[in-house]
């Protein structure tokens, strides 16, 4: 009976998603010339918020024989003036990660390379609005849970059950 290579890792049990995909980003990154695949997991970290929520990185190819490679990133037609000035500073923070001079140069594209399909460029999805809960609801949830003799688990247990009550009063209604 062969057993399969990665014994091992079924003896640990569960693993973190983040752990199994790896390998994968990386050759995803690598092939689209991210050889620090950080660029692309941690964005909004390196660039900040406010930058990442208007941009992303798409690419970054090397030259011929050429110093340095050029970091291609998308972003909105309304945003690209605002990212062009940018450039430098952006620059600057994507070349701290990787720990020397690696990028050149930062061209700002308003459709992704491969063409206008995959462009089509959203950033932030829209913010979400926090449901109104009522005073029944939460007066429901606290009877709910009165038995609860810890503190901590009793406003735990509230929160999920003014959740689940409100949630089911939206399909309702």
């Amino acid at each position: 009976m062969n057993q399969p290579k990665n014994n091992q890792r079924r003896r640990k049990g569960f693993e973190r998603t983040s752990a199994l995909l790896t390998q994968r980003i990386r050759k995803a990154g690598e092939s689209r010339g991210f050889a620090v695949s950080r660029v692309l997991t941690h964005w909004a970290e390196i660039v900040g918020d406010a930058t990442a929520a208007i941009a992303k990185p798409v690419e970054v190819s090397y030259a011929r024989g050429g110093m340095g490679a050029t970091l291609t990133v998308l972003t909105t037609g309304a945003q690209a003036p605002m990212l062009e000035m940018q450039k430098e500073k952006l620059r600057e923070k994507v070349n701290a990660v990787y720990g020397y001079n690696a990028i050149a140069r930062v061209r700002i594209t308003q459709t992704a390379p491969t063409g206008f399909a995959e462009g089509q460029a959203q950033f932030t999805p829209a913010p979400k609005k926090a449901p109104v809960i009522d005073e029944k609801t939460c007066a429901r949830a606290a009877e709910v849970t009165s038995d609860v003799t810890d503190t901590d688990l009793r406003a735990a247990l509230e929160t999920l059950a003014r959740n689940v009550l409100t949630k089911q009063k939206h399909e309702r209604g």
